[in-house]
C-alpha cells in the first residue's frame, strides 16, 4: 500500500470517551476511501474500551456534525463524543443483526440512583389480522435511524423525569417469536419510566425510518406502522 493510498486523520475525543482511550488526540493511517465508519473500526482496534458505547456515540468532521457514512479526507480532523444534551452516556441506541438479548440491554440502564426499570420487548408475532405470518425481514436506513434514536432520547429526558433510556433494534430476518426492539428506561419512579417507555415506541414507530415486510404462506407485503 503506498502513501497515495492512504488517508490520515487527526481524532479528538471528548467526554466519557476520552476515558477510553490512551491519548488524545491520536493521529490514524486509513485505507482510501475512508469514512468515519472505517476510521471508528481502527479505533475500537486499537482502543477496545471504545466499543462499551455500542452505536451510541457521536461524530463530528471539521467541526461538523457527521455520519458513519462520511467520507474522510487527508488532513480531516475527527471528533468523536457522546450525546450532548439530554441525557448521560449511559444512554445507547443500536441498530443490530443480532439475536437481541432482553435481559442484558434491560441491565444496561440499571443505576443506583434509579428505582424503576421498564423495559419494552417487542417480537414477531405469528398471527396479523387472521393472516398467519412466516417471518419477518426488517429494513432500515441505518444513519438516519440512529440519528432519529438519538433526539428521541433527548425528547424523552426533556419530557419526563427519566434517568436513562436505550433503544436496540433488529433489522433482517427474523423469524417467529424473535425480539424486534427494546426498549428499556430507567428513573427515580416507575410512573416515569412507564411513561416514558410508552412514548418512546410510539415515536420510534412515527419517525425512525425501519420498515417491516410480512411473509405470509401466500405471499408478503411492507407493512405501516400500528402506532397503538
Amino acid at each position: 500500500m503506498t502513501a497515495e493510498n492512504q488517508v490520515v486523520v487527526r481524532v479528538l475525543f471528548f467526554g466519557a470517551a476520552r476515558d477510553a482511550v490512551a491519548s488524545n488526540p491520536v493521529e490514524i493511517s486509513l485505507d482510501a476511501p475512508a469514512t468515519v465508519g472505517s476510521a471508528f473500526r481502527v479505533l475500537t482496534e486499537r482502543f477496545e474500551d471504545l466499543e462499551r458505547f455500542g452505536r451510541s456515540l457521536l461524530f463530528a468532521v471539521n467541526q461538523e456534525y457527521a455520519t458513519r457514512d462520511t467520507v474522510l479526507n487527508e488532513n480531516d480532523e475527527l471528533a468523536v463524543f457522546p450525546p450532548v444534551s439530554g441525557g448521560a452516556s449511559h444512554d445507547f441506541f443500536e441498530l443490530t443483526t443480532e439475536v437481541i438479548d432482553v435481559a442484558q440491554v434491560a441491565r444496561r440502564v440499571v443505576l443506583p440512583e434509579c428505582g424503576a426499570t421498564v423495559t419494552l420487548d417487542g417480537y414477531a408475532r405469528e398471527w396479523t389480522k387472521g393472516r398467519q405470518t412466516q417471518y419477518l425481514v426488517y429494513e432500515a436506513y441505518d444513519a438516519m435511524a440512529l440519528t432519529e434514536m438519538q433526539r428521541l432520547g433527548v425528547d424523552a429526558h426533556k419530557q419526563f423525569d427519566i434517568a436513562h433510556i436505550g433503544i436496540v433494534h433488529r433489522t433482517g430476518r427474523l423469524d417467529i417469536g424473535e425480539t424486534s426492539v427494546v426498549i428499556a428506561v430507567s428513573a427515580p419512579h416507575r410512573k416515569a419510566a412507564f411513561a416514558a417507555c410508552e412514548w418512546a415506541i410510539r415515536e420510534l414507530k412515527r419517525t425512525v425510518p425501519i420498515w417491516k415486510k410480512e411473509v405470509y404462506a401466500d405471499g408478503e407485503e411492507w407493512v405501516a406502522a400500528d402506532l397503538r
